[in-house]
């Protein structure tokens, strides 16, 4: 996995300007609670030099350009938790920062049937440009915060996001409303689904669904979670029940419920399935 830090664009490549934002969010970031927040899908920002990405405005309504729902999710849980949460602003066409250089979803030349213009055939100082740019500062502001919180608190960290019920390449109905994501270790996953199952057994939530978490196509479970030893897990919420502020509200406030008695929990044995 390329380390960050490691890969430098050069001075006439630079991609972002003065005028776009940084890549990064942080809400609440004196929080006291154990969990820190992570919404690596929130936002739809495209630098101005890569103007649209050759796509129409509809396409950024969509969930190939972000996680439909998943900031409002966050920072609710942010409030009701009072926990730290580190957003990101970029598109997730642009460079996505859940997924490791390597990985072709970094920076799809095409998302769900979509092709993306201004994805096809890049080089690879215009990948390193995206990656150095984005990727690198988000990230390190993730392990600054972690680094700070770590020294007062027994970290739990959880990331959001959320997924279509349906997607177009194969039309196959996605029917969970949560995905508890996990890798190598399942501690806080587990603890979780207890507590969703003990609020409300007809929640239809299952782990690793409707994506499975590994080395490729995560970043945030095994850079941060996994390496650093602590608890974790990625929530996937199916979008249409969190695409409006009513089920933002709603749900967030059942997942705060939730995670308070999930982090509440003496940790379990490491369980490698």
């Amino acid at each position: 996995m390329l380390q960050t830090g490691t890969i430098n664009a050069k001075a006439d490549e630079r991609l972002l300007g003065p005028k776009d934002p940084a890549p990064f969010d942080i809400v609440n970031g004196e929080g006291s609670s154990r969990v820190v927040l992570l919404c690596e899908h929130a936002g739809r920002q495209v630098p101005r030099r890569l103007g649209d990405l050759g796509l129409p405005k509809s396409e950024y309504e969509r969930h190939i350009a972000y996680d439909i729902g998943a900031e409002g999710v966050a920072r609710n849980l942010s409030v009701a938790l009072d926990a730290p949460l580190i957003l990101q602003r970029y598109s997730r066409l642009v460079v996505d920062c859940n997924r490791a250089f390597e990985s072709s979803d970094c920076m799809p030349a095409t998302s769900d049937t979509t092709a993306i213009p201004a994805n096809q055939a890049l080089s690879e100082a215009e990948r390193v440009a995206r990656y150095e740019e984005i990727h690198v500062p988000f990230h390190r502001e993730v392990s600054r915060v972690l680094d700070s919180h770590g020294r007062r608190h027994r970290t739990a960290l959880i990331s959001v996001h959320s997924f279509t019920p349906r997607l177009l390449k194969d039309g196959i109905a996605r029917p969970w409303q949560f995905g508890l994501l996990f890798n190598r270790d399942d501690r806080l996953a587990r603890k979780l689904m207890a507590a969703i199952i003990d609020l409300d057994g007809t929640v239809n939530a299952a782990f690793n669904e409707p994506y499975t978490g590994n080395d490729l196509t995560d970043y945030a479970i095994p850079v941060h979670g996994e390496k650093r030893g602590i608890e974790h897990v990625l929530i996937e919420i199916r979008n249409d029940l969190i695409a409006e502020p009513e089920g933002q509200a709603r749900w967030s406030k059942f997942l705060a419920a939730a995670i308070r008695t999930a982090v509440s929990r003496e940790e379990g044995v490491k369980n490698a399935g």
